[in-house]
């Protein structure tokens, strides 16, 4: 896995809650594809309400409505790793919006922040505040 901290990148990709590839859930393909490439994580979000191309407003508060609603699944992982996953997912988002957003880590990924037992979290760079500074402070 992946350790974060500073710079990276987010991919966010929009797609109907409906939307399959294969019989599958599209978010749920992306998901796996995204563990398979070994990225830092992925998160699937289900919006309560959206509209996309077809300007039909998806609602969950209208039961007629509330089928097919938006799903935000967010990757984030470095620079690197996320263009390099690109093209494993280009032929699922032909149909999907997909950004990608500058972004900084401010948590750490894993259980352990300390991986080697010497005191420095792998991954952290110099620049990053200490834990001293972040006592209190909770991250994503």
């Amino acid at each position: 896995m992946t350790r974060l901290a500073g710079g990276a990148l987010r991919l966010t990709v929009f797609v109907g809650e409906n939307d399959t590839w294969r019989r599958r859930p599209l978010y749920s393909e992306i998901v796996h594809r995204a563990h398979a490439a070994g990225l830092a994580g992925a998160s699937v979000f289900r919006g309560v309400e959206g509209f996309g191309a077809s300007s039909l407003i998806h609602t969950s508060r209208l039961l007629s409505l509330s089928e097919d609603l938006p799903v935000a699944v967010v990757i984030v992982d470095t620079p690197e790793r996320v263009e390099a996953f690109l093209p494993r997912i280009d032929e699922l988002i032909t149909d999907a919006t997909a950004v990608l957003d500058e972004c900084r880590v401010l948590g750490r990924a894993g259980r352990s922040a300390d991986a080697d037992g010497d005191g420095d979290p792998a991954g952290s760079r110099g620049d990053q505040p200490d834990d001293s500074d972040m006592k209190g402070k909770n991250s994503l």
